[in-house]
């Protein structure tokens, strides 16, 4: 089951819009990263939910999608996130997060599969312009920002070819994922 669920936790990118997440929901996927490990055990990861649709337009504004898609500005209206999860560092607790973001976020995604949505981290944003939008305060960095919707997009995972890392799309708008093999990601066995 877990493979399952890791093999279907995709970065998708179109969702249906109309197709809204309550703030229960999202508070569970949270609680599933806040469950994680922490290095130090510090905990130093805090979240903003954003869910209204004026907000939501907003913080899309200061997003970057998919680098490798040249030819594709992003989701379009009615295929954009229903909700964002911004996770935030708490630098009073602590400036180095270590991994705690990567194991918090994969908890977060895993959870939001398991209930038949998806989401998309993001990395590519206007620092600047998206910390006042959410007034964040001074001690306060947003380290990442979530995506999060039910899928209106198939992903698929290839074996890679060539050492070509770019993932594409098909004339259908299919998502391919290429994936290094098992062999080649294990150097050794001692």
């Amino acid at each position: 089951m877990l493979k399952d669920l890791v093999a279907k936790n995709r970065s998708y990118r179109r969702f249906f819009e109309d197709e809204k997440i309550s703030s229960d929901q999202i508070k569970e996927w949270i609680d599933l990263a806040r469950l994680g490990a922490s290095g130090r055990n510090a905990q130093t990861i805090k979240y903003k939910i954003v869910l209204s649709d004026k907000m939501r337009d907003n913080v899309f504004q200061q997003l970057a999608w998919a680098g490798y898609l040249q030819d594709w500005a992003g989701p379009e209206k009615g295929e954009r996130p229903t909700a964002y999860v911004v996770m935030i560092n708490d630098e009073g607790l602590g400036k180095n997060y270590f991994s705690d973001d990567g194991i918090a976020v994969q908890n977060l995604l895993l959870g939001a599969v398991e209930s038949g949505y998806g989401g998309c981290i993001i990395h590519a944003f206007k620092k600047k312009e998206l910390s006042e939008l959410l007034k964040i305060e001074e001690g306060f960095s947003i380290i990442q920002v979530v995506a999060l919707g039910k899928p209106k997009e198939e992903v698929v995972i290839e074996e890679m070819k060539d050492g070509d890392i770019k993932y594409w799309r098909d004339e259908k708008g299919v998502h391919h994922v290429p994936k290094r093999s098992i062999d080649e990601i294990i150097l050794e066995e001692l």
